[in-house]
């Protein structure tokens, strides 16, 4: 077994059946870790949400946008049964030690080099533990070591007026600067709302901010978040709500259900937000926390954040 860092690795396999992945997020929730991996191909990163899926019970779901795949799996250990084409590759093992990550990939083959030397080549990625090269029809297995992580998800409504501006677009460039603060803006998810409210300004939908923040920076974010709301908003009703963790409540999906068929109250929506958990920041105003909260429960079910109910 080999102990290498991403630059050890770069320097050692320059071979041109090594493909670097780009980035590797690891996000922890008690006992769920979310693996969120930016493959080096885009439609080929298919395969391997399938394989793992099929292959290892320590994968609980998988799902891919783009050239993203994310991995929600449970801490543990797992006796892998490969099998060539039927049961390629998978994850071993997770575990959690201190401020670390550790997650154990095997695959035959092609899969058996992604496993250590492509992922290990990846941002994010501190080391790897190279048990087998891989390649040709030899297995390949890797530990993945990089740094806990957390998940915030902000939502985000009432930045514009009937007059000018759009939330999504500022919601999204909000999301960018964020990003040059070292918190990693992983998603941005549109969630249409009840289409005949009054007070809408046109679409009326609101916006949820998927962020991975290292533990300890919840808070900044939030703060920062709120500063860049207040700079650039256009509306005097702006508010967030900030989710964290891996699991949406039941109460906050069902409240976000209602927020597409129905008005809510803003007593209703600080009801919901304190049964679960949810803080409500105010920036300009408070209208905004109704949106902002529906935005939560749905920010993870894409087809239903879209959706419209007549």
């Amino acid at each position: 077994m080999e102990i290498l860092t991403p630059q050890d690795l770069k320097e050692k396999f320059h071979d041109p059946w090594v493909a670097p992945y780009q980035k590797v997020l690891t996000m922890v929730d008690g006992d769920l870790v979310e693996i969120v991996e930016y493959h080096p191909c885009i439609g080929g990163s298919e395969w391997m949400v399938y394989q793992y899926e099929r292959s290892s019970d320590l994968v609980l779901q998988s799902k891919r946008d783009g050239n993203k795949h994310t991995y929600l799996t449970r801490v543990g250990k797992t006796d892998l049964e490969l099998k060539p084409s039927f049961r390629a590759a998978g994850i071993q093992e997770v575990t959690v030690e201190g401020g670390e990550v550790r997650v154990v990939h095997a695959g035959l083959a092609g899969a058996g080099v992604g496993a250590g030397m492509c992922r290990g080549m990846a941002e994010g990625v501190k080391r790897i533990e190279l048990h087998d090269v891989g390649g040709g029809s030899k297995l390949g297995k890797a530990a993945v070591i990089t740094p806990r992580m957390e998940k915030v998800i902000l939502g985000i409504d009432d930045t514009d007026t009937k007059e000018e501006g759009a939330t999504w677009t500022m919601a999204h460039n909000v999301g960018i600067e964020l990003s040059k603060m070292r918190f990693q803006y992983l998603d941005h998810v549109t969630v249409q709302l009840y289409p005949h409210n009054p007070n809408k300004t046109q679409n009326c939908v609101a916006i949820a901010l998927v962020f991975a923040v290292l533990p300890g920076e919840k808070d900044k974010l939030v703060h920062e978040a709120r500063k860049l709301l207040k700079k650039y908003t256009l509306s005097d009703k702006t508010s967030i709500a900030v989710l964290e963790g891996l699991k949406i409540p039941e109460k906050l999906r069902s409240y976000s259900e209602a927020a597409k068929m129905s008005m809510i109250t803003l007593e209703e929506a600080e009801k919901v937000a304190g049964e679960v958990g949810v803080e409500l920041v105010e920036v300009t105003g408070n209208q905004g926390k109704i949106g902002a909260l529906a935005a939560l429960g749905l920010y993870n079910d894409l087809k239903e954040a879209a959706r419209v109910h007549e």
